[in-house]
């Protein structure tokens, strides 16, 4: 772990006084492959704006989501922690508010499955610093009224409370309304994807008025997550639960391309209103996707701690401060974007957080350093654990009474063909095994949950 500081290195670099810290916009794709988007691989799938955050800013190739589902991704990139460390958090929280293995079914059962205020960090730090924050769209952790985004540091919130929803009717398989405006159910008529871009256009139009006051918008979007529909299939009816999760590749990538209109809609406003110019807009997917998305070049999908599961692209646009068309290969995660989100804005947090400061390495210009990320998700009776020591990454999986294990060198076998712990193993190789195995039961002791 790293004690967060006030980063002022790179702000007083780029001479930026108080009164001007950036605007911040995070856009987070749900359920998006690796290879979705064309400047990480696709190739079926036009995705320009997108794109052009890429040819503009950084591109980072070797960034995880702390989950292989949504829920325990946002909580990591939401509190700068492990999932691990809130309790409960560990799986997708079910339609309908549910939990799905012991301690999530147990939290629910008290009223109590979702992210505590107490444990917000990023909303929080950047309200006591100043900014105004709005999260338009996917909200995903916690049905009750003390987890609204309004109690943790948002100052709006227009979106759905569950983990997916119908792109027309704004509903899930479940009789909650969840669909609100801050706490207040809503019916409006639109798609989705379309929605998001209406609100952050009014949003960008009232932000502008108060240059003085920085803002950080967090537009976590539905698509292109099930229920697999494109802007031309409303039929005038929910789907039913088998149609709720079929889906073709050509729907997906129609989901895609709306996406990415919308995100042509934020640039457009940001340069209308005259905010481009000191806004960070930053992209990402949550973690990796189910069929029919594509991760590749890695191996397997959602739901699995492969990298396929877990791999994410990220994309981050700072005009003026970073380099048109860059790279970086750093190995870092979705939750390095807490500390790098706080430190741009000069925001504070007591205590420690589990993540670095990606961006401020980024430009530092200094050499990668090696990581130890660890990872741990539940559903059922089904639990998955990995950790990555450097090149060397462990996975392990326990259901309905079996044990397998995978062990490899990413350094030689970056897409996880080879499985070392087939063959008899090297001096190196046995001696990375037996500590990056360590590091995981050390590291699952110290992430205890608090509740």
């Amino acid at each position: 772990m790293k004690i967060l500081s006030v980063l002022v290195t790179i702000l007083a670099t780029i001479g930026t006084q108080a009164a001007d810290r950036p605007n911040i916009v995070f856009i987070v794709a749900d359920d998006m492959g690796y290879a979705d988007i064309s400047s990480f691989g696709g190739t079926d799938v036009k995705t320009p704006h997108i794109d052009s955050l890429a040819t503009q800013g950084i591109r980072f190739e070797n960034i995880y989501a702390m989950g292989p589902e949504c829920t325990p991704s946002r909580v990591s990139f939401l509190t700068g922690r492990y999932p691990q460390r809130v309790g409960g958090m560990e799986c997708a929280i079910g339609t309908g508010n549910v939990g799905r293995y012991d301690d999530a079914i147990r939290l629910c059962e008290n009223s109590d499955l979702g992210l505590p205020a107490a444990d917000a960090v990023l909303a929080p730090s950047l309200k006591a610093a100043g900014y105004h924050n709005a999260v338009f769209g996917k909200w995903h952790l916690g049905y009750e009224p003390k987890f609204s985004p309004l109690e943790q540091g948002f100052d709006q919130f227009v979106g759905f409370l569950g983990g997916n929803v119908d792109y027309f009717r704004h509903r899930e398989l479940s009789d909650i309304e969840v669909y609100l405006a801050d706490r207040t159910p809503i019916t409006r008529e639109g798609y989705t994807t379309d929605l998001i871009a209406e609100d952050l256009t009014g949003f960008l139009q009232e932000r502008a008025k108060e240059p003085d006051t920085p803002f950080f918008l967090y537009l976590p979007h539905a698509a292109p997550h099930f229920p697999f529909q494109a802007p031309g299939d409303d039929d005038g009816g929910l789907p039913t639960e088998e149609e709720w999760m079929a889906g073709t590749r050509e729907t997906y990538v129609e989901m895609m391309h709306r996406l990415d209109w919308s995100v042509g809609v934020l640039l457009e406003q940001l340069e209308k209103q005259g905010l481009a110019e000191n806004t960070v807009v930053v992209f990402t997917s949550d973690h990796g996707a189910m069929k029919p998305g594509s991760n590749a070049p890695w191996r397997d999908y959602k739901g699995t701690l492969f990298e396929g599961g877990i791999r994410v692209p990220l994309i981050v646009r700072w005009p003026g401060t970073i380099k048109p068309g860059t790279t970086s290969s750093q190995v870092g995660s979705l939750m390095d974007l807490t500390s790098s989100f706080l430190n741009l804005a000069g925001a504070t947090t007591e205590g420690d957080l589990d993540g670095h400061d990606l961006l401020s390495h980024a430009l530092s210009g200094k050499p990668d350093f090696p990581r130890e990320l660890h990872w741990r998700a539940k559903r059922g009776d089904r639990t998955w654990w990995a950790a990555r020591n450097d090149q060397w990454k462990y996975v392990k999986r326990t259901e309905a009474g079996q044990t397998d294990e995978w062990f490899f060198d990413l350094s030689n076998d970056s897409v996880e063909n080879t499985n070392l712990l087939d063959s008899p193993l090297t001096k190196e190789s046995s001696a990375a095994l037996e500590q990056t195995k360590q590091l995981n039961i050390d590291w699952e002791i110290e992430v205890q949950p608090r509740r």
